[in-house]
């Protein structure tokens, strides 16, 4: 939700994750202010988000990378996190990670998810994840052991480093740039929880899912 005591802009790119948002933005912390960026729903998520007091943004063009990106040109504070929309992380958790970034002791803060039970974190999506990791710290010597779920940084920042993947492989490029660029990186970890009920996730939610986003994280490791 907005509010005057934000010092944070949240981004949270959403299709079809209404049963999600009214707990989700229930719960964002006073130094956030929620951007939703309706990618193409079609179960009243914008109505949701509108009613709870978030900024609406709506980014016709399908993709992970064109929604983040379509909040971080509609954000207008310094900092920004970016976060998914579908009720599996707690908002709370962005703090720490802004603390960092507005401190100093980060340029961008990410989070490593800790699945809080069984059957959170499908296997397939747990391996694809690990694996471009792996491939990451060891040809770049890029500090994370996720692909930045969650983050926090700079606007300005981030706009200058020109990302241009507009699919699922827009964090691997992120990565890849801030860490070729020597941003400082820090990780800590966050709680994965359950998506909500009534939503069902585009990457995790089915094998095909996992390939396809594996492919377009393929292409852009370089």
């Amino acid at each position: 939700m907005s509010s005057n005591a934000a010092i944070c802009d949240l981004v949270l790119p959403c299709k079809d994750e209404a049963p999600a948002l009214a707990d989700l933005l229930s719960r964002v912390p006073a130094e956030f202010a929620a951007i939703v960026v309706d990618n193409g729903s079609r179960d009243g998520t914008a109505a949701v988000a509108q009613g709870w007091g978030a900024c609406v943004v709506v980014e016709p063009v399908p993709g992970y990378g064109s929604a983040v990106h379509a909040g971080l040109v509609a954000a207008t504070r310094d900092y920004v996190a970016v976060m998914d929309g579908d009720g599996s992380f707690d908002p709370a958790d962005l703090l720490p990670l802004l603390a960092d970034v507005r401190e100093g002791r980060a340029d961008i803060a990410v989070g490593r998810r800790r699945p809080v039970g069984r059957g959170v974190w499908p296997w397939h999506a747990r391996l694809g994840n690990a694996l471009i990791a792996a491939w990451l710290r060891r040809t770049l010597r890029m500090e994370a052991h996720d692909i930045a779920p969650m983050r926090v940084f700079r606007r300005q920042a981030m706009l200058d480093l020109d990302l241009r993947d507009r699919r699922f492989g827009y964090p691997v490029e992120l990565l890849q740039a801030v860490t070729r660029g020597g941003w400082l990186l820090t990780e800590h970890d966050v709680a994965y929880h359950p998506r909500a009920a009534g939503t069902r996730s585009k990457v995790s939610g089915s094998v095909t899912g996992t390939l396809r986003t594996a492919r377009d994280f393929w292409r852009v490791l370089r």
